[in-house]
C-alpha cells in the first residue's frame, strides 16, 4: 500500500511524508530504512508515527500546511471525507482509497472448483482484512448447494488459525478488539434475524475468530450493509442475473467486485454493469502494480498503480511561444 504511493511519488520528483496507521506502523519504518539503504537522500521519505489520541492533529497538520502539496489517503469512507474537507482549504490535490463492500457472486455456469478456490484466496488473505476483500458473497441458486459445501469443505481443510511465524498457520488474529467485537456483532444480528451459523461463528482467545460461514442471509442484515474487514462469509441466494446486480450495486460504495461464469455474454454484461473501480472476471485477486487501482462512488478518488498512479502526482502544463526570431 505505501509502496504503491511512495514508488509514484518519488518517480515523479516529490518529497513523501508517511503517516501510517497506529496500529501499524512497523512495516513504514521499515520502508524509510530501506530508502535509507537505498541512499535515497535524508529528508526524502519520512514516517511519522504516531499514537490515536494524536492522530487527528497531526491529519490537520498535513492537510493545512501549503507545503503539503498532495494528500493522498488509504483507509475508510468517513475519515476521507474528514480529510477532503480539511485539504480544501488550500486546494490540495487529492487522491482517496476508501471503504470497500465487494460482492462475490457465484453464476450456474460457473466452474465451482475454481470459484471457491477464489472465494478462499479473496476473503481469507489477511483474514479478511484488506479494502478488496470480498464482503457479501451473491450465489445463484442452481449452483448455491454445490458450492456451499464445497467452500464449506475447503474452509475445514485449509484454514488453521495461530501464530503468524508457524508455518501451518493460514489465518492471524484481527487487529485489535474493536476489529473482533465488529465481526462478532455482525454474526449476532444475522442469526438474529434469521441466517444459519454453518461453520465457525465463535471469537476466541485475544482477537482471534473463528472463520464462519453464515447462509440463509438477506440483504436486511448488517453483514450485507456494512464492510466487514474479517474472517465472515455471508452467503445470499439469488434467483437471476438483474437481481444479484441489484444487490451487487445496492451500495454507496464501489471498489471492487468478483464474479464467476463461463457464460461469455454474461462475462460482458456483468463486468460493464458491476459499479466498481475494479473487477476481477473468475479471479478472486485482482491488485498488481501494473493494473490501476481504485474506487467509484464513495470508495475514493484517483488511482494508484499502472501507467495513471504517477498521473496523481504531476500537473499538467501548458506553455505556448511565440515571437521567437531565428
Amino acid at each position: 500500500m505505501i509502496t504503491r504511493k511512495v514508488g509514484a511519488a518519488l518517480a515523479a520528483g516529490c518529497t513523501v511524508v508517511v503517516k501510517p496507521a497506529e496500529d501499524t506502523p512497523l512495516s513504514a519504518l521499515a520502508l524509510a530504512e530501506l530508502a535509507d539503504q537505498a541512499g535515497i537522500p535524508p529528508g526524502v521519505v519520512n514516517v511519522i508515527p504516531c499514537s490515536r489520541d494524536r492522530t487527528p492533529s497531526v491529519g490537520q497538520v498535513l492537510c493545512s500546511d501549503p507545503l503539503v502539496a498532495k494528500i493522498s489517503f488509504t483507509g475508510s469512507t468517513a475519515t476521507g471525507k474528514v480529510l477532503l474537507k480539511m485539504a480544501a482549504d488550500t486546494v490540495k490535490r487529492v487522491s482517496m482509497e476508501l471503504g470497500g463492500h465487494a460482492p462475490f457472486i457465484v453464476f450456474n455456469s460457473a466452474d465451482v472448483d475454481k470459484a471457491v478456490g477464489g472465494a478462499m484466496a479473496s476473503k481469507f488473505r489477511n483474514s479478511g482484512q484488506t479494502c478488496v476483500c470480498s464482503n457479501r458473497f451473491l450465489v445463484q441458486s442452481g449452483i448455491y448447494d454445490r458450492f456451499v459445501d464445497q467452500l464449506s469443505r475447503t474452509m475445514d481443510a485449509e484454514l488453521r488459525l495461530g501464530h503468524g511465524s508457524e508455518p501451518d498457520t493460514t489465518l492471524g488474529p484481527l487487529i485489535n478488539s474493536r476489529a473482533a467485537e465488529k465481526v462478532v456483532h455482525q454474526i449476532s444480528d444475522a442469526v438474529s434475524q434469521g441466517a444459519t451459523v454453518l461453520k465457525g461463528g465463535k471469537r476466541l482467545d485475544g482477537s482471534f475468530m473463528q472463520p464462519t460461514l453464515l447462509a440463509g442471509v438477506t440483504t436486511d442484515m448488517l453483514c450485507t450493509k456494512e464492510e466487514t474487514f474479517g474472517p465472515l462469509v455471508p452467503i445470499i441466494r439469488f434467483e437471476t442475473e438483474e437481481e444479484a446486480l441489484a444487490i451487487a450495486n445496492g451500495t454507496d460504495v464501489g471498489l471492487a467486485g468478483y464474479f464467476y461464469s463461463q457464460d461469455v455474454g454474461q462475462i460482458w454484461r456483468v463486468a460493464e454493469a458491476l459499479e466498481v473501480g475494479m473487477v476481477g472476471v473468475n479471479e478472486g485477486l485482482l491488485s498488481t502494480p501494473e493494473a490501476a487501482f481504485g474506487g467509484i462512488k464513495q470508495s475514493g478518488l484517483g488511482r494508484e498503480g499502472s501507467k495513471y498512479g504517477i498521473h496523481e502526482y504531476l500537473e499538467v502544463k501548458y506553455m505556448c511561444f511565440g515571437g521567437l526570431k531565428p
